[in-house]
């Protein structure tokens, strides 16, 4: 994950600083977070999967919790980050008995987790790390467990431009989709499928009810790999 001080500096101005960067989309980042989170209840009800525990990497300042809650019906969540900051801003604002947020060097990886999700976590990590990055996740989920990975579309112009516009993500490196699955892949994980969403801004939001049909197509802004860890019997 990006180093520690980066994201403490950014803890209390994250939602101003990405708000900006997100204007030009015409969205702010509840819209983005509920699609994502929307998406993959979606993907995993198909599936026949039903995960109580979820694991948050990269929770930042735990913005996304509640759609864990509310959406996925989790029973528990527990978020992982670099930033002490982050964590207390999350542990403040989000806390409670069945929600637990831990620096990553506090979180021991036991295979407990039904569910790991990242959003835009990995442009932060330099590349040299992220395949151990990708070992921790596998060694939370237990067998089968699902791993939902959502990066930034480096295809899209529309991302380019949040990206070049967000103050914390302007030394970032982003990974396409095809060096996302191979780095999944080299981790153990099986990948199930590629989706990409979010194609329309606001002013053209009359034609989102299109990309529900064209998700394997790669136009969208960020994109959902979603794979598993392969059951004992595998």
């Amino acid at each position: 994950m990006k180093a520690v001080t980066d994201f403490d500096c950014y803890a209390d101005s994250y939602d101003r600083a990405l708000g900006e960067a997100l204007a030009a989309s015409g969205e702010d980042r509840s819209y983005f977070a509920r699609g994502r989170v929307t998406w993959l209840a979606g993907c995993l009800r198909r599936m026949g999967s039903n995960p109580r525990h979820v694991m948050d990497y990269g929770c930042g300042t735990g913005a996304t919790t509640p759609l864990w809650f509310e959406i996925l019906r989790a029973e528990t969540v527990v978020g992982v980050d670099t930033s002490q900051r982050s964590l207390e801003v999350a542990r403040r604002n989000h806390g409670s008995e069945r929600v637990r947020f831990l620096a990553a060097q506090e979180y021991e990886p036991a295979e407990a987790e039904d569910l790991a999700y990242c959003n835009g976590v990995f442009h932060h990590i330099p590349p040299k790390q992220r395949r151990d990055a990708v070992r921790f996740i596998y060694q939370s989920l237990r067998p089968g467990g699902m791993f939902a990975f959502w990066e930034n579309n480096p295809w899209n112009p529309g991302a380019r431009y949040v990206m070049a516009h967000c103050a914390f993500d302007r030394d970032a490196v982003p990974l396409s989709p095809v060096e996302a699955r191979r780095l999944l892949r080299s981790a153990g994980f099986t990948v199930l499928k590629t989706d990409f969403l979010f194609v329309f801004p606001r002013i053209l939001r009359a034609f989102r009810p299109v990309e529900r049909l064209i998700p394997r197509l790669p136009l969208g802004a960020q994109y959902q790999v979603l794979c598993q860890k392969p059951a004992r019997n595998e």
